[in-house]
């Protein structure tokens, strides 16, 4: 049915972008590869087909998480309270969901500086 490629066309269009980025709902969805313990923050290209981020802390009591938490959120220009792992708090691959932002201002923010 002509209705049903139509939203076909403009679910793949909300997707465009970066394999490590998603648009969900009100936000994105965000696919990390974690390196704890690093010398300092920040991102270091692609893994897998996620986002590779090093953080300073190491994977104690969350300490990591809420690094990369707080690194997304200053990245997105978002308060921390709309990011959030959604999925892999134990693990080194990650889903990190931003709330209030779109597809296309999260992977410019997002990108390689």
């Amino acid at each position: 049915m002509p209705g049903d490629r139509r939203a076909d066309s403009r679910t793949a269009a909300s997707n465009d972008g970066p394999a490590w980025l998603r648009a969900d709902g009100d936000g994105v969805l965000i696919f990390v590869h974690l390196q704890p313990g690093a010398r300092r923050t920040g991102q270091g290209g692609e893994h897998g087909g996620r986002l590779k981020v090093a953080v300073a802390p190491p994977p104690l009591e969350g300490r990591a998480n809420d690094a990369l938490v707080e690194w997304i959120a200053e990245r997105l220009e978002l308060p921390r309270r709309q990011v959030s792992v959604a999925a892999g708090l134990r693990s080194r691959d990650k889903t990190v969901r931003a709330r209030g932002i779109v597809l296309g201002q999260a992977a410019r923010l997002l990108g390689p500086k």
